[in-house]
């Protein structure tokens, strides 16, 4: 497979490089409530002032109809917050390709950085318009791929632009995909790998690329009553997907076949409704009520889930093992983030989305290895999926 370009080298003095970012950030009454996304493109963005580039930044925020302005999603925010965090100038364009954005573009000095406006404010963004793509690269002499989190989109500044100018990755990107694939290609043994999260179906893909891979895959989060029911065990009320039964016993059968350890929960907190103040018990997987419905992993999975994961020298975790935004059944979402803090001598390698809303929200961030700001990306690129803002940089 081709090297993918990096920005590392290129002399950028002097030229517009427009560089896509991941500014999705959560903003509450104006202000930027958490700045992990602005922070991660910094080096990249600091690199680029330091070399003298004239640097336009673009990127979404939230999910705006796609017909013009609209206040909830203004990326001023963003631009006021990265403001605060480099020592350059930041300028705001009102617009995206509009007659502000090209007047500040075509202003901006050497060492300053401009922001666009939300690029999904035009709807043409998501539709990758040739058009709009145009457009987004007459205001550049560079293109910039710094945005992880979107690069499985082909989107116009994910993909079109690239097409229309010398495109290279961040600083961000290039870390992200080289750290991801190197996980894949040539990890430490034994590779331990946790997936989460409510569906079989959204991760199907994954299991089956990660039985190849990894030596422990270790399955929590509702998607696991899907896997019971495939066992012949009764779940009670708990979420499941019947047309996915049989093929999560397919994946059982192929884990056996393959030698890789399919761990699924021994024990489960279950509820009598789906609510913070419901009533609760721990029982074992076979004993489900069946008017109860499994939020949670139990203790005894806790510490079966721990053991395998002080195990690993690579471990990789996408998914929580629970409703973890109730405090009544976080403490299997806990236990697992800190069985992956506390394997100092493994690579611990955190697959964006709620995984990484766990490690934070138990203040374990610092502890992990490498955090990805990409959860669905992460996931197709695990899967063996191209991605098409990747491709787009490959030489």
């Amino acid at each position: 497979m081709s090297e993918i370009k990096t920005i590392e080298g290129v002399d950028v003095r002097g030229k517009r490089v427009i560089v896509r970012v991941d500014f999705n950030v959560p903003v509450k009454d104006g202000v930027v409530g958490d700045d992990t996304r602005i922070r991660a493109a910094l080096p990249t963005i600091e690199y680029l002032v330091s070399g003298g580039a004239k640097v336009i930044l673009m990127s979404h925020l939230g999910r705006p109809a796609g017909d013009g302005f609209d206040e909830k999603f203004t990326l001023a925010p963003a631009a006021r917050r990265l403001a605060e965090l480099i020592d350059a100038p930041v300028a705001f364009a009102s617009d995206t390709v509009g007659a502000d954005a090209r007047a500040k573009a075509a202003a901006l000095a050497d060492g300053c950085v401009l922001l666009l406006e939300n690029l999904r404010f035009d709807a043409r963004e998501k539709k990758n318009d040739p058009a709009f793509c145009e457009e987004l690269a007459s205001l550049a002499d560079l293109y910039v791929n710094d945005a992880f989190g979107t690069a499985h989109r082909a989107h116009a500044s994910t993909a079109g632009v690239a097409s229309l100018l010398p495109a290279y990755a961040g600083f961000l990107l290039a870390g992200e995909v080289e750290t991801l694939s190197d996980m894949l290609d040539a990890p430490r043994r034994p590779f331990v790998a946790i997936l989460g999260g409510s569906k079989v179906s959204d991760k199907v893909g994954v299991i089956d690329a990660l039985i190849g891979k990894a030596d422990t895959i270790i399955v929590g989060g509702g998607m696991c009553f899907t896997f019971l029911l495939a066992q012949g065990k009764t779940v009670g009320t708990s979420l499941k997907e019947d047309d996915w039964v049989v093929r999560a016993g397919e994946m059982i059968d192929k884990a056996a076949a393959a030698g890789v350890k399919l761990l699924l929960p021994v024990d489960v907190k279950v509820a009598d409704a789906f609510a913070e103040d419901a009533a609760t018990r721990i029982c074992s997987v076979d004993a489900i009520p069946c008017d109860m419905m499994g939020l949670d992993i139990g203790p005894e999975t806790e510490k079966l889930y721990a053991q395998a994961i002080a195990e690993g020298s690579t471990v990789f975790w996408n998914g929580p093992m629970g409703v973890f935004e109730m405090q009544a059944f976080e403490h299997g979402t806990r236990a697992v983030a800190e069985a992956v803090a506390a394997n100092k001598e493994a690579a611990t390698i955190i697959g964006g989305g709620d995984s990484v809303a766990a490690v934070n929200k138990f203040a374990l961030a610092d502890e992990m290895t490498f955090i990805s700001t990409g959860g669905g990306a992460s996931m197709e690129l695990v899967e063996g999926k191209v991605l098409p803002g990747v491709a787009a940089l490959r030489s």
